[in-house]
């Protein structure tokens, strides 16, 4: 089957654009006229510092990151970050309140699908004698009790009183729920977050994996820290891209002379940020396609024509699916409101059903459309993601 017959619905690793494609291959024979591919040169080279200050431009630029904020590159995907964020948050409040007792270090922890409820889970792992609050868990405000497939209202979050940050995942690729980016019941409540008690501020963390470059981030200069796995959105995996405010890149080894866990050195947000991203050799093709990806969005329009370009989608395909509800062909799994722009999810009745609809899809060049196997609540589970950014837009 020719590239051109098919449409890539894959919610990761991501579909990428193909002038992006055609660009890449050139590198990988002859990167900017070095005779050398961009796996083959040095990361320490002028050409190679150049790519990575580039691309931290221009994600400055498109997503008008303030000065406040550092912009990182790190290895790992976003389930690193899990692990990251409780080691380096958790060393910066030991360095800011050292006597506190760690059983009143509090982490809390917004579950509304299943990537944030394993950030929540490594946050138990790591916690030692601090404790993990569950600030709302959608499954008990689902239909079924089980499911996640809503944004909780904002009257039933129970935030701690000062603590030592608050984490949420803003689009959940597996289950199809999604924050809302404009004010409403299904926004993100940053009102909520006060003064932040014993701080000034109350850190807040958002997981952008899967939906970074689609549309304008709300209130980022008030967030810690955002991260994303690039392979969701933007290129191949292997890219973490972090965002991270500089009152963050703490001493992690002062800190574990306080008693704090001991941060390795590749978690460490001080010393990725202070190597300029260079600590070690990074991913040096995922950073390539990555800033290919983003030069092109920059050159349609930036995040200002990709929100209209994914709304336009998200319209388009909700009503497609709400007619085949009606026809009693679909079922959509989230309630209105939470449905995610990036992973539409959706059921399929009656028993072979979706494996009819799999192999009549595959026929007709539509690939990677089959659920994640998190949500394979019946047999007939399915998962439409077509609204990743580097979809064939070009």
């Amino acid at each position: 089957m020719d590239r051109s017959n098919i449409v890539n619905f894959g919610a990761g690793p991501s579909a990428l654009p193909r002038s992006v494609l055609e660009e890449a291959t050139k590198g990988l024979l002859n990167y900017n006229g070095t005779g050398m591919g961009i796996t083959e040169i040095s990361h320490r080279s002028k050409e190679f510092s150049q790519l990575i200050q580039s691309l931290e431009r221009d994600i400055r630029e498109v997503l008008s990151v303030p000065e406040t904020h550092s912009i990182v590159f790190a290895q790992g995907g976003g389930t690193t970050q899990f692990s990251a964020v409780v080691l380096n948050l958790l060393a910066r409040h030991r360095l800011l309140f050292p006597d506190l007792p760690d059983e009143d270090r509090v982490m809390d922890y917004v579950v509304t699908g299943n990537w944030s409820k394993k950030a929540a889970e490594e946050a138990r792992r790591l916690a030692g004698k601090a404790k993990v609050n569950v600030v709302v868990d959608a499954r008990q405000f689902s239909a079924d009790g089980k499911s996640f497939d809503n944004i909780p209202p904002h009257d039933k979050w129970t935030l701690s009183q000062a603590p030592a940050f608050v984490y949420y995942c803003e689009n959940e690729t597996v289950d199809g729920v999604q924050f809302a980016h404009l004010p409403g019941p299904t926004a993100f409540p940053f009102d909520l977050l006060g003064e932040g008690g014993r701080d000034k501020f109350i850190p807040l963390i958002g997981d952008y994996s899967s939906s970074f470059m689609s549309r304008p981030i709300p209130n980022l200069a008030d967030h810690a820290l955002i991260y994303a796995g690039a392979q969701k959105n933007i290129g191949p995996a292997g890219l973490t891209i972090l965002i991270v405010r500089k009152d963050l890149l703490v001493d992690v080894d002062a800190a574990a002379k306080l008693g704090a866990t001991p941060v390795p050195l590749m978690l460490s947000y001080k010393t990725l940020a202070d190597s300029g991203s260079l600590y070690n050799t990074p991913p040096m093709f995922p950073v390539y396609v990555s800033s290919l990806v983003i030069k092109c969005i920059q050159e349609l329009g930036g995040i200002t024509y990709m929100e209209q370009f994914n709304e336009a989608k998200r319209r388009a395909l909700y009503h497609a699916l709400e007619k085949g509800k009606e026809a009693g062909v679909f079922n959509l799994r989230v309630k209105e409101g939470s449905r995610s722009w990036m992973n539409c999810t959706f059921t399929i009745p009656g028993e072979g059903r979706e494996q009819d609809f799999i192999d009549g899809a595959v026929k007709r060049g539509l690939l990677q459309l089959k659920g994640h196997r998190c949500v394979s609540l019946s047999a007939h589970d399915c998962v439409l993601t077509p609204m990743q950014i580097s979809r064939r837009y070009d």
